[in-house]
């Protein structure tokens, strides 16, 4: 960043923007720029489908009957949806949007999130709680935090011995705020029931100790497309990069001051 002296903007093609250096930007008066608002839609479907693959044994159920073998036992046990307790960790626009898909099939939703007031979470019908107290009674906890130092490996060993031996975690935020190894010796400790992942703390992911394992799905990064988000994407993206070369101000910037 610090080479480029003609640079006027870096326009975040995404959501999150911990790929880029926010205080050296500013610091070079280059204005940051996201788009926050793209694959809303996407991401709180992908989730939810992961929930219900992880839930009804969706792919482990596929595989064996590609192998050849038809058996109920193999997806033993599995517990009803309705009633059970879904965690958002988080609640910014996209587990807005998951908690009614979720509320739909008969959930408990419960939320944690401190920079949310209480009225928003009453509004969609949704529990605020206490992270630790949503860490120890939900079913399945969704994460959907930014990746700060603050929630970098925040998902660990600790966290997991406190999780119900029947919980799922799901990620379709960012890989690192989960500890890798730390849910590998997790699940082979069966001290949670399995997990399913569009992230990865290293993508793409290389020897990843949760590969080859039937309790967890993984899907490469793709829960934010769809042909109508990607042209959504580029579009709002570009258009940032022509306000601010027009001396207008951007829509959605990182680093206002600037």
């Amino acid at each position: 960043i610090r080479q480029m002296k003609r640079c006027r903007i870096i326009s975040r093609s995404g959501i999150g923007v911990d790929n880029v250096d926010i205080a050296v930007a500013t610091e070079g008066k280059i204005v940051v720029t996201k788009v926050p608002d793209y694959c809303l839609d996407e991401v709180s479907d992908h989730a939810m489908a992961l929930l219900l693959a992880a839930a009804r044994k969706i792919t482990l159920s596929n595989s064996q009957v590609h192998a050849g073998r038809w058996e109920m036992k193999a997806t033993v046990p599995m517990r009803r949806l309705r009633g059970s307790v879904l965690g958002l960790v988080g609640f910014g626009r996209i587990p807005q949007l998951v908690a009614p898909k979720a509320k739909s099939f008969g959930m408990r939703v419960i939320a944690s999130d401190p920079y949310i007031p209480k009225s928003v979470l009453d509004a969609a019908g949704v529990e605020g709680v206490e992270f630790n107290e949503l860490i120890k009674i939900s079913d399945f906890i969704s994460i959907h935090s930014p990746l700060l130092p603050e929630t970098r490996g925040m998902f660990n060993a600790d966290l997991f011995r406190k999780m119900k031996p029947n919980a799922y975690i799901i990620n379709t935020a960012r890989g690192p705020i989960i500890d890798e190894k730390a849910l590998a010796e997790a699940l082979d400790a069966k001290l949670i029931a399995g997990a399913a992942l569009d992230v990865m703390p290293t993508e793409p992911p290389v020897n990843s100790p949760l590969f080859g394992r039937d309790n967890v799905i993984i899907t490469p990064h793709t829960s934010f497309y769809s042909e109508e988000s990607l042209v959504d994407l580029q579009t709002k993206a570009a258009e940032e990069v022509a306000r601010v070369l027009t001396g207008q101000a951007p829509r959605n910037p990182v680093n206002p001051e600037v």
